[in-house]
C-alpha cells in the first residue's frame, strides 16, 4: 500500500508527467475536430488555438488521484467525495461551454447546483473564528456563505484566463500554499496536500504548452475545474480548521480575488450584467498600458507568489515539508520549462 507521504512526491510527478504525454493529443484533436478558439475583438491572441486545455489538466489529476488514492485506500470523511465529484461536474460544464457556449446564466445556475451538491457532501463553512473571543457557528448562513465562495473563486479562476500562462501560474502558486498549509495546519489534511500537490504537477505540465505564445488554453473547462479545486480544498485543508488560518485563502487567491470584485463592481455600475464578458480586467489594464503578456503575467505571478509566502510564514512552520515541496514545485517548473525550449528547437 502507498503511503501518503509518498503518494505527495509521487502524485506531482505522475500528474505532470500524465499532462505532458495527454496535451499533445488533446491539441491534435482539437485542430481536427475544429474546437479551437478564434481571435476576436475581444481576445488578444492570433491564430487558431486549442481551447480543451481543461481536458488534460482534469484526466491527469483524475488518472493520478485514481492510481495513488482508490488503489490503495479511500481516506472517508474530508468532503473527499464531494470535492471529486463536484470537480468532475464543473469540468463536465465547463467542456460542454466550450463546445457549445452556453448562457452565463445557464452556467452560473449549473455552478450554484453543483456547489448546493458539494455543500450536502461535506465541504462546508460552517465555523468563522472571532479573534476576539468564542468561534462564530455559521448554522443556516453556512450554506450561503459556502456557496458564495466555491462560485466566486470558480470564476475568479476563469475571470483571470485571459492572457498566456496567468491563469496557470496563478492556480500553480495557490496549490503549492495551499498544500503546505494544509500539511502543518492543525488538525492538519494530508489528503487535502495531495490533491493540491496533483493539482499543482498537471498544472505546470499544462503551462508548458500555455506560456507565451500559447499552444493550448486551459478553456472554461480547465478554469472552472481548478478554481473549483481551488476553493474547496482551502475549505477541507484550511478553512475547517476553525482557527485564524482560515482567513489565509483571502491572501493565497487575492489577485483572482480583486479581479473578479473589480470586474463584478464596475459591470454593475455601468448597468450592465456582471456575467458578460469584456476586456477590462487587470490583466487587460496591464496591456493597455504598454505591458507585454509576459510582463503582465510576471507581475500578476509575482504578486500572488508574495501573497502564498505571506501565508506560509504566517502559519509559523518553517520546516522541512515546506522546503521539499517548495524544491519539488522548482524542478517541475525547470522541466515544463525545458521542454518548452525543446519544442521550440527546429
Amino acid at each position: 500500500m502507498i503511503q501518503l507521504t509518498q503518494a505527495h512526491i509521487l502524485g506531482a510527478i505522475i500528474a505532470f508527467l500524465l499532462g505532458v504525454f495527454i496535451i499533445p493529443i488533446v491539441i491534435y484533436f482539437s485542430d481536427k475536430a475544429g474546437l479551437v478558439d478564434v481571435p476576436n475583438e475581444r481576445k488578444i491572441h492570433k491564430g487558431k488555438i486549442s481551447r480543451l486545455g481543461g481536458i488534460a489538466i482534469w484526466t491527469a489529476v483524475m488518472l493520478t488521484f485514481l492510481f495513488l488514492v482508490l488503489l490503495s485506500y479511500y481516506p472517508k470523511g474530508q468532503g473527499l467525495s464531494g470535492i471529486i465529484v463536484g470537480g468532475s461536474l464543473m469540468f463536465l460544464l465547463g467542456l460542454i461551454d466550450d463546445i457549445f457556449c452556453l448562457s452565463a446564466k445557464f452556467k452560473l445556475f449549473l455552478q450554484i447546483t453543483i456547489a448546493t451538491t458539494v455543500f450536502l457532501l461535506g465541504v462546508q463553512i460552517d465555523t468563522v473564528y472571532n479573534p476576539f473571543g468564542e468561534s462564530i457557528r455559521l448554522g443556516i448562513f453556512s450554506y450561503p456563505i459556502t456557496l458564495l465562495w466555491i462560485v466566486g473563486i470558480t470564476n475568479a479562476i476563469n475571470f483571470i484566463d485571459g492572457i498566456d500562462g496567468l491563469a496557470g501560474s496563478v492556480v500553480t502558486i495557490s496549490s503549492i500554499a495551499i498544500a503546505i498549509i494544509s500539511m502543518v495546519a492543525l488538525p492538519s489534511s494530508p489528503i487535502t496536500a495531495l490533491v493540491a500537490i496533483i493539482l499543482l504537477g498537471a498544472m505546470l505540465a499544462f503551462l508548458t504548452f500555455n506560456y507565451n505564445p500559447a499552444k493550448i488554453f486551459m478553456g472554461d473547462s480547465g478554469a472552472l475545474f481548478a478554481g473549483f479545486m481551488l476553493s474547496t480544498l482551502s475549505i477541507t485543508g484550511i478553512m475547517s480548521t476553525g482557527t485564524a488560518f482560515m482567513y489565509l485563502p483571502f491572501l493565497i487567491l487575492l489577485i483572482p480575488i480583486l479581479d473578479v470584485a473589480y470586474s463584478s463592481i464596475r459591470r454593475i455600475l455601468k448597468g450592465k450584467s456582471p456575467f458578460v464578458a469584456d476586456s477590462e480586467h487587470i490583466h487587460h489594464k496591464l496591456l493597455h498600458h504598454g505591458l507585454s503578456q509576459d510582463l503582465a503575467v510576471l507581475i500578476l505571478s509575482s504578486i500572488s507568489f508574495l501573497c502564498a509566502i505571506i501565508a506560509i510564514i504566517t502559519t509559523g512552520f518553517l520546516n522541512k515539508y515546506i522546503i521539499f515541496t517548495i524544491a519539488l514545485a522548482f524542478i517541475l517548473f525547470l522541466l515544463s520549462g525545458i521542454s518548452k525550449s525543446i519544442k521550440k528547437t527546429p
